[in-house]
């Protein structure tokens, strides 16, 4: 969703204002060309301004060329429409020493990262001095364009002993990082179907579609996941969704919607990516069966990713493949190189198969479990406690706490950064609006600084 501060227009007219906004994002790049803006009543109640304010200004960056409408499906922006670029006045943008990444907070809520002194430095740099020994200038070497095979094999038996999927190194591609494998399923899957995606949901993989060229349809998450009537409604072709551990509410789909959702994949030639993206992350309860290994002869896509588990940094994703669009992929995608060094796939080979990412797994859901209970502690010790709600606390590396106050999520977000709160609420995730999902935070402890956590809490209660 656009977020401009309208208050800030000075003499201008609250459209003219917008208008400028827009615009300046368009000829920057920052919207890409064919991307869909949000509805003008969408957009209105989202900056809270009248509808025919919105109006006026999509109307005139369509008069101007920079956007385009299209008859009951809303405005795009324009091809070629960031080819000139118009001397546009920049928003006022924050100095350099309070640059987002530079900037130390009170509290970030956003910053989710993992915390540095759970990674293994000495296990891997043990085996990556082993790797380089042993293998040489096998090294220097291109792996498989899927990824190296030892890679690819000690997924496969992670999966079949964690996760219950009997999949082959052959259906595993590793990648670098899961952006990268959006990409490659675009062009794998084709351009011409939709694609569902959970509103509210992982943003980024909207995203990425949409600059690919696809059509993307906001599927309604309830207390269940995705509901399956509006898949069927919306006639997509592909859905993505994270059943095992919902982005960013934290539901858990049941046994009997993940079957509903099996059962309209195979009516026709439709494809659900089911991205599990943390699913080792679990501390009550065993783990939640993936539609994979469910239906593992059925049009299912798995996707997981190391960045969680391990660290960001190490950009190391990879999907499974249906066996029988092996020969496709092959044929078309087949060219491509591997995007992780080699160095690095080895080495997580030998940390795979050793037994050390089991270690580690198991260390870090202590430390993690340990880090949550002291947020969740904190929060209930402090004012706070008496204006919120804590939900989807028992799995996953971040919970929701529902808030008690009469301000809107725009406003309560800009108070708090302006105090040294960063936050981040459920409502940033959607993309079409819903009311009912407001004044939600969605609490990522791991970064919490737990040592002025109590101020934050201080603060935050003082700004609801």
């Amino acid at each position: 969703m656009l977020t401009y501060d309208l208050e800030r227009r000075g003499c201008l007219t609250r459209y003219e204002y917008l208008y400028r906004c827009v615009r300046e994002d368009i000829v920057l790049g920052r919207l890409a060309a064919g991307e869909r803006l949000p509805s003008r009543r969408a957009l209105a109640a989202h900056l809270g301004t009248a509808v025919g304010t919105v109006e006026n200004a999509y109307a005139q960056l369509e008069a101007e060329g920079y956007v385009e409408a299209r008859e009951r499906r809303g405005y795009f922006v324009a091809a070629g429409a960031m080819e000139s670029r118009p001397q546009v006045p920049e928003r006022e943008l924050a100095p350099p020493e309070e640059a987002e990444s530079d900037r130390t907070w009170l509290l970030d809520l956003k910053g989710g990262g993992n915390r540095a002194e759970g990674f293994p430095f000495s296990v891997w740099a043990k085996l990556m001095r082993r790797t380089l020994s042993e293998r040489g200038e096998a090294l220097l070497q291109a792996t498989a364009h899927n990824g190296a095979v030892e890679l690819r094999r000690a997924i496969a038996r992670r999966l079949y002993q964690q996760r219950g999927i009997a999949a082959r190194p052959a259906q595993i591609v590793v990648g670098a990082g899961t952006e990268y494998l959006y990409n490659l399923l675009v062009q794998l899957l084709g351009r011409e179907g939709r694609f569902g995606v959970e509103d509210p949901g992982y943003s980024k993989a909207a995203r990425i579609y949409r600059i690919n060229g696809v059509q993307t349809v906001p599927i309604p998450v309830d207390g269940k996941g995705a509901v399956p009537q509006a898949v069927q409604a919306a006639d997509v072709r592909v859905l993505h969704i994270s059943p095992n551990h919902q982005f960013p509410t934290g539901t858990v789909m049941p046994i009997a919607r993940r079957q509903a959702l099996l059962r309209w994949a195979a009516e026709g030639a439709r494809y659900i990516i089911e991205d599990d993206y943390d699913s080792e992350f679990r501390f009550t309860g065993r783990p939640i069966p993936t539609l994979q290994s469910i239906s593992p002869e059925g049009p299912v896509i798995y996707m997981n990713t190391f960045s969680r588990s391990l660290a960001p940094s190490l950009r190391i994703s990879y999907m499974v493949l249906p066996v029988h669009m092996l020969a496709d992929y092959q044929q078309r995608l087949g060219f491509y190189s591997c995007t992780v060094p080699a160095m690095e796939q080895y080495t997580l080979a030998r940390f795979l198969d050793e037994g050390h990412f089991d270690s580690h797994l198991s260390r870090m859901k202590v430390f993690y479990r340990s880090r949550r209970d002291a947020v969740l502690e904190a929060i209930q010790a402090s004012p706070l406690a008496g204006r919120c709600q804590v939900y989807g606390q028992n799995a996953g590396l971040h919970f929701l706490l529902k808030l008690d106050t009469g301000r809107d999520d725009r406003t309560l977000a800009r108070l708090a950064e302006e105090n040294g709160l960063r936050l981040s609420f459920l409502s940033e995730y959607c993309l079409e609006t819903n009311d009912a999902l407001s004044h939600t935070l969605v609490v990522h402890y791991p970064g919490a600084d737990l040592e002025r956590l109590k101020q934050a809490l201080a603060v935050l209660v003082q700004l609801l």
